[in-house]
């Protein structure tokens, strides 16, 4: 049989492919659940971007002017590293924007919820989303759902109430925003009241739930069951809180004694819901499921129903320890999981930058972090591999031929094969062994397995062993 490749032929070079491509090609075909329809009446994503643009007109302008104002070199944002808007800063702004300094903290405050801003110790950067605020919807709807999730932190909680008694009603709001779209019109408040208290009380009888059942070698007494929490303040006040601070980001209207849904919460609602029955209705049933088994689970998923389940997934569980989850499971040995991790942090944005950020320290996460870091600060997902050094680039090259070598066949890895950054054979294989990835030597032997010209397989298996043997 004739070669159909020389044997130090170069390889065909093309626009390395982001990190989800090798997940993707080996995604199988299945029967695609058809797209959801919103609530009849639902305005079209481009008029409800519409109005997300001017809920959030005025966070935008002061992150315009901070953009401008606040560029490297300049005075610092912050007086504290926390994000609070020093006084010379918001006097400098009011000034500008003929504004009080009360309204550019405000603002302040709506646009970093919102990720227009991002606050770095003492300085502030424009998030993502206002760079692609005018020509992208879709960033547009995220940043506003971005502010809406935060609603809790959008109005001060009013003063004299216990902690947990305002967690509670933070966790059972959600189900008084299902009342108020399920009902889709104005909605007494009394009646809502009536709903919270009842979420509430369910709440507090879970957390009092005693396992009676007697442990191995202990005498089959009952422990002493915690009472029931005292009756606390009546949760009105609570509930009026709530409801002010969602009218203030723009997801109801409040006032004459009832609520009503705005078409943007109404829509907000309905994506919440539909996220979490697209992943309770997986044949894996990923929300239930830890990240690890989330991402094995979403692995034959095609993208764009990836994307939902890691959604769905998030918004069932704190974003603190999501976070954390997911930067686990990419620590593990499966170089897919590691591609997936970072494909679901992207959908997490902004919460997840100091958790990725910390995670270049780490060589087998430095790669991924790094594209991560790069799109999340606005480049497009076809440049960000410029910001890999050319060992990270190989490290992350090996890395993903060891995930489709797991996962994909044959054709796919030697499709993969033309996207390595080296010119010719040789000087990929020397670059691949000197990298040092620790399935250096597997990846090598399927390639050699895979490739149909045999002076190539007989290169690849002698550089195999050579790593092998230590050489």
């Amino acid at each position: 049989m004739t070669s159909r490749i020389p044997r130090d032929s170069r390889l065909r070079l093309v626009r390395p492919r982001p990190l989800a491509a090798a997940p993707a090609a080996m995604q199988q075909r299945r029967a695609r659940r058809p797209a959801p329809r919103p609530p009849e009446g639902t305005p079209a994503p481009a008029e409800l971007a519409g109005m997300a643009r001017s809920v959030l007109a005025a966070a935008a302008r002061v992150a315009r002017w901070a953009d401008r104002a606040l560029g490297p070199g300049g005075d610092s944002a912050t007086a504290d590293g926390k994000a609070t808007l020093s006084d010379a800063t918001a006097r400098r702004a009011a000034d500008a924007l003929g504004l009080t300094t009360d309204q550019v903290r405000a603002d302040w405050d709506t646009a970093r919820l919102a990720g227009l801003i991002e606050v770095h110790g003492d300085s502030a950067r424009p998030g993502w989303r206002l760079r692609a605020w005018d020509r992208d919807d879709s960033a547009v709807l995220r940043g506003w759902v971005a502010l809406c999730d935060a609603w809790s932190l959008a109005c001060p909680e009013p003063e004299d109430h216990e902690p947990a008694a305002v967690a509670e009603v933070v966790t059972a709001m959600p189900q008084v925003l299902s009342f108020l779209q399920l009902s889709a019109g104005p909605v007494p408040v009394p009646q809502l009241l009536d709903l919270l208290e009842q979420r509430v009380t369910e709440l507090r009888t879970e957390r009092c739930e005693v396992d009676y059942e007697p442990r191995p070698g202990t005498p089959a007494v009952a422990p002493e069951p915690r009472p029931a929490p005292a009756a606390d303040a009546p949760l009105q006040p609570l509930l009026d809180w709530a409801l002010r601070a969602l009218a203030s980001v723009g997801a109801l209207t409040y006032g004459d004694g009832q609520a009503t849904l705005t078409p943007l919460g109404s829509w907000a609602v309905w994506v919440k819901l539909e996220q979490i029955c697209v992943a309770a209705q997986s044949p894996a049933g990923n929300i239930e499921q830890g990240a690890e088994d989330m991402l094995r689970g979403c692995a034959q998923l095609r993208p764009a129903a990836a994307r939902a389940e890691y959604r769905a997934w998030l918004a069932a569980r704190p974003v603190g320890s999501a976070v954390t989850e997911l930067i686990a499971a990419a620590r593990g040995e499966d170089a897919l999981l590691r591609g997936l991790a970072f494909e679901a942090l992207r959908v997490v944005g902004a919460p997840a930058e100091p958790e990725v950020r910390a995670a270049l320290g780490e060589p087998a996460l430095r790669p991924y972090a790094l594209l991560w870091l790069a799109e999340h600060d606005g480049m497009d997902a076809e440049d960000a591999h410029e910001v890999l050094t050319r060992e990270e680039a190989t490290w992350l090259w090996v890395d993903t031929a060891a995930a489709v070598a797991d996962h994909g066949e044959a054709p796919l890895l030697l499709r993969h094969l033309e996207t390595a950054v080296q010119p010719t054979v040789p000087s990929l294989l020397d670059e691949v062994r000197a990298v040092g990835h620790p399935r250096t030597v597997q990846v090598l032997v399927a390639l050699a397995a895979a490739h149909p010209d045999p002076a190539f397989a007989k290169a690849v298996r002698r550089a195999a062993f050579q790593v092998h043997k230590g050489g």
